[in-house]
C-alpha cells in the first residue's frame, strides 16, 4: 500500500485533496499542518479519530488517514537528514512516499498578501526545505502549486488585461509578479524546473486562478460575499469598486485537473487552472443576491486592498495538452457556496 504525503493538508486546497485521495484510493495519507491557517481535521474530516499514535492522530475506520500537527519545515528538514524520521519518531512505516502534494504555505486573502508581505515571504523557506528533500529522497511524483500571482502585474491592468497564457512567464525575460507571494511562487516554479532537469524528479506545477468552494474560510472573497447575501445585508459591502475581475474556478474542478495533470506532466511544466473567463465581483454580487432574492445598495470600500484589476487565464494549452476543461459553471459553483452560507449563518 502506498503512502501519500500532503503538506498543508488542513488548508483549503490541502483538505480537499486529502478527502479526494481518501475517497478515490486505498492508500494511506499522511497530512501535516501546524494549524496556523488550516482547520483542525475534527471540523472537516467526516471520519472518526481512532487513536493518537505517539502524536499522530489516526482517522478513519480503515486507519488510512494520519494527521501530524507540526510546522512542515521541521518535518521536511528532519526527513532530508533521515528518510526514516517518521518511522523512528512515530513508529509508522512511512519511509518512501508515492505522491507528495506540497500545499504548505503562508497564504490568505488580499489582506494578508498586502498587509504582511514579509510573513508571506516565509514561503521561500518552506519551499527551499521541501525542494532540497525531494531531490535527495525522490518520491514517485510531486505536485508543486504555484499561483496566478506569479504572472506579471503589468499584464493585469484595467486598460491592458489579457487572458494569461503559460508562456507569459518567461524566466529569460522576467516581469514583476504580485507582491512577495507571487515572487515566492515564481521562485518555486524555477526550483521545480531545476529539480526535474538536474535531479530527475517527477514534478508537476499548477497555476490555479481564483479557486473557491463551500468550505473556504471568510478571509477569501467568495465565502464572504455569500455570507453577506445569505444575511441579506443592505447596504452590501464590496472591497474596492467591485469592478475588478478574477477567473473563478471551483475547488472540485481544481482537484480534477491536478490529478489528470500529474498523469501527463512530469518535467516541472506549469499549467493554468481556471475557467478561462473573467468575472467581476459586481457580477458575483448580482448572482449571490439573486439567490437571496433581493437587490441591495452597493457600498464600495475604496480603502481596502484589491490587488490587480483583472486576472484571468487562457486554457488553450491545458485543453490541448491534457484534454481538460472545467465542468462547474460559475453560477452552479456560486449556488453551492451560497447554499452552504445560508445553512451556516441562518
Amino acid at each position: 500500500m502506498k503512502v501519500h504525503l500532503v503538506s498543508g493538508g488542513c488548508g483549503f486546497v490541502g483538505r480537499n485533496m486529502v478527502k479526494r485521495l481518501y475517497n478515490t484510493t486505498k492508500d494511506n495519507i499522511l497530512f501535516i499542518d501546524d494549524l496556523s491557517v488550516g482547520t483542525d481535521p475534527s471540523e472537516w474530516l467526516d471520519q472518526p479519530m481512532l487513536e493518537d499514535h505517539k502524536g499522530i492522530k489516526v482517522y478513519g475506520t480503515d486507519t488510512r488517514l494520519y494527521f501530524l500537527k507540526s510546522d512542515f519545515r521541521d518535518v521536511v528538514h528532519a526527513l532530508a537528514r533521515d528518510p526514516e524520521y517518521i518511522k523512528k519518531t512515530y513508529g509508522l512505516d512511512f519511509v518512501d512516499f508515492g505522491d507528495i502534494y506540497h500545499y504548505a504555505a503562508i497564504v490568505g486573502g488580499r489582506a494578508k498578501i498586502d498587509g504582511d508581505p514579509m510573513m508571506v515571504a516565509l514561503d521561500l523557506s518552506i519551499d527551499a526545505e521541501f525542494f532540497y528533500y525531494i531531490t535527495r529522497h525522490k518520491p514517485e511524483r510531486v505536485l508543486y502549486p504555484s499561483s496566478s500571482a506569479a504572472y506579471p502585474v503589468n499584464l493585469q491592468t484595467e486598460s491592458g488585461a489579457i487572458a494569461l497564457t503559460e508562456s507569459d512567464i518567461d524566466f529569460n525575460n522576467m516581469g514583476q509578479p504580485d507582491m512577495t507571494y507571487g515572487w515566492s511562487k515564481l521562485t518555486g516554479e524555477y526550483l521545480a524546473k531545476i529539480a526535474a532537469q538536474y535531479y530527475d524528479v517527477n514534478i508537476t506545477c499548477i497555476r490555479p486562478f481564483s479557486g473557491y468552494g463551500e468550505d473556504q474560510d471568510l478571509t477569501y472573497p467568495i465565502p464572504s460575499l455569500a455570507k453577506r447575501a445569505a444575511l441579506k445585508e443592505n447596504p452590501f459591502e464590496v472591497w474596492g469598486t467591485g469592478h475588478q475581475g478574477r477567473d473563478f474556478v471551483h475547488i472540485d474542478d481544481v482537484i480534477d485537473c491536478i490529478q489528470l495533470a500529474m498523469n501527463h506532466i512530469h518535467d516541472g511544466t506549469a499549467i493554468n487552472i481556471g475557467m478561462g473567463k473573467l468575472t467581476s465581483f459586481m457580477d458575483i454580487i448580482k448572482v449571490m443576491t439573486s439567490f437571496a432574492g433581493y437587490n441591495p445598495e452597493i457600498k464600495q470600500l475604496l480603502d481596502k486592498p484589491v490587488g490587480v484589476h483583472s486576472r484571468y487565464c487562457d486554457m488553450t494549452f491545458v485543453e490541448n495538452t491534457i484534454g481538460w476543461k472545467a465542468k462547474i459553471s460559475v453560477e452552479e459553483g456560486m449556488k453551492r457556496v451560497y447554499d452552504a452560507a445560508l445553512q451556516k449563518f441562518n
